[in-house]
């Protein structure tokens, strides 16, 4: 059995930790081999290249330039990626805000994806609270987010809790203060 797994939300939510937490467990629940796939240890390399390029910032990840014009780039790599991999017989947990993706229903879609019927399809939106995710990303002095903390009141109307028919499918994981039976629960719902 074959598992592509994203973890997404907002920054800093916490995505990449839980996963690093996790793809041990999931693993061994799964009996498969995973790859951790993360979006900005991917691409942040080249999109700091190639935003220093363009901008003279090369910290410059949230701008209207960088979403329109690399955005889509990078996250069509990343599954791309992903699907390389499954056709290999090694499972993805694929790590990335991706909140476009999951509000249009796309990580879903099989056919968008591009993978077999037979891969295992889950999708965790990691969530926490506005301030807690905003003093997460103060604490952490990534300077990618620099752009986000200087434009916070912009960014934030970006921020939204899945609703409607996608949310039928996705697994939701609020990491404000999870125990070790949470992260348990979640192994045990993304294995199910």
């Amino acid at each position: 059995m074959s598992l592509l797994v994203f973890f997404c939300g907002h920054a800093g939510t916490g995505k990449t930790a839980i996963a690093k937490r996790l793809i041990g467990p999931l693993m061994k629940a799964a009996g498969t081999p995973f790859c951790l796939l993360d979006k900005d240890t991917l691409y942040g390399g080249y999109s700091a290249a190639a935003m220093a390029m363009l901008t003279g910032d090369a910290n410059d990840r949230d701008s209207p330039l960088f979403l329109q014009h690399l955005r889509d780039a990078e996250y069509r790599g990343l599954i791309d990626t992903a699907r390389d991999n499954l056709e290999l017989g090694i499972s993805a947990l694929v790590v990335g805000p991706l909140s476009r993706e999951v509000r249009e229903g796309k990580l879903f879609d099989r056919h968008w994806l591009g993978v077999a019927a037979d891969v295992t399809l889950r999708v965790v939106w990691v969530h926490t609270s506005e301030e807690a995710a905003r003093q997460r990303i103060v604490a952490r002095a990534n300077p990618n987010d620099a752009y986000k903390l200087a434009h916070w009141d912009e960014y934030r109307q970006r921020r939204f809790v899945p609703g409607g028919a996608v949310c039928d499918d996705l697994l939701r994981f609020d990491n404000t203060a999870p125990t070790a039976a949470d992260y348990d629960a979640l192994v045990a719902s993304i294995v199910a």
